[in-house]
């Protein structure tokens, strides 16, 4: 039978083991917190030994380990980037922290560090959600190795992204690449697809007689599988890569290949065609925003064009469906036309 009492502002526990009285600090001002310390102590018995996973012996680099075990148990993609982001920036800062000394002040002083060393504030962002992961993982677990989550505040950050490809930009970044990009221009201009999916695209996914792709389950990026129906430049385009395939390397598996070897990366010569053509600095994964607002401007309903180009939310599909200065001056112009026929 335990209780609570306060000292000064904090509320403490006090508790039994083995016949033994205990006191313990929440570190809290809130009653709540108390009693939810209070009822993890009482539920610790000998036998399951939870007295190693009090809450005020738990430090960071238990809390780190946890989220990125998390990570690997459920082989997420982004690993790497969870590793990079734990290891290069919260474990220097929080290293050696109890998780009950790593408050919104210490978290605020994080930030001004980041920002001090020039990081942009989506990637302070990033990394601030890591931590506050860390800790929802912690308090999940059984018994809790965090008893309260602290508010972790976030920089504001611009979401809206800019770059497309018009017409004419495409056609002469394609007349400028080397002859095996090509097909991996028109496939990421028409549909949309991330460049992943398109360098693992496998002939078994391509089904030419129902004019479609599939993505399986587990290659794209939010796991979900995904059919692309494919026009007909694309149509011609698989046609021409299958017969090359065929006479010259009947065994390959991967769709986009350099003389039947598979594409990993061509940031090299992306850039040299893209100087050339006069669309410097541009990205491949510009061709994806491409794709959403065409479509959109040829009449596909968004929730068709979201299916196709995978957007799970419609928030993030929404910053992809990029209004350009031609898309402003056709709205004046049938505001114009309108005003005028009446």
């Amino acid at each position: 039978m335990g209780s609570l009492y306060k000292r000064g502002r904090i509320w403490w526990i006090k508790y039994y083991r083995n016949g033994k009285a205990i006191r313990a600090t929440s570190r809290s001002r809130k009653l709540r917190d108390a009693r939810a310390l209070l009822r993890i102590r009482e539920a610790a018995t000998k036998p399951l030994n939870f007295s190693d996973m009090e809450p005020d012996r738990v430090r960071f680099e238990e809390i780190a380990d946890d989220f990125l075990n998390d990570y690997r148990a459920n082989n997420r993609k982004s690993f790497v980037w969870a590793q990079r982001r734990t290891e290069q920036h919260l474990k220097p800062f929080f290293a050696g922290l109890r998780v009950t000394e790593i408050t919104t002040e210490r978290v605020r002083a994080y930030r001004a560090k980041r920002e001090a060393e020039g990081a942009s504030n989506g990637s302070v962002n990033r990394e601030l959600a890591a931590l506050k992961r860390m800790f929802n993982l912690a308090a999940a677990t059984t018994p809790p190795k965090v008893i309260h989550v602290p508010y972790i505040p976030m920089l504001r950050e611009s979401n809206v992204r800019k770059g497309f490809f018009e017409q004419s930009e495409y056609l002469a970044l394609r007349r400028e690449l080397p002859e095996y990009l090509k097909p991996i221009l028109t496939f990421g201009y028409y549909t949309g697809a991330r460049l992943g999916e398109i360098l693992n695209l496998n002939w078994r996914q391509v089904d030419l007689k129902g004019r479609a792709v599939n993505l399986d389950p587990g290659t794209t990026k939010n796991d979900q599988p995904r059919r692309i129906p494919l026009v007909s430049e694309l149509i011609n385009v698989f046609k021409k890569l299958k017969r090359a395939r065929d006479q010259n390397w009947p065994d390959g598996e991967y769709v986009f290949t350099r003389k039947g070897k598979r594409i990993r990366t061509f940031y090299v010569a992306w850039g040299s065609a893209c100087r050339r053509a006069g669309v410097e600095g541009r990205l491949f994964h510009d061709l994806r925003r491409t794709a959403v607002r065409n479509m959109i401007r040829a009449g596909v309903p968004e929730r068709v064009a979201m299916l196709i180009s995978g957007h799970k939310t419609r928030s993030i599909f929404d910053r992809y469906n990029i209004v350009s200065e031609r898309d402003l001056q056709e709205a004046a112009r049938r505001l114009d036309k309108f005003l005028n026929s009446k």
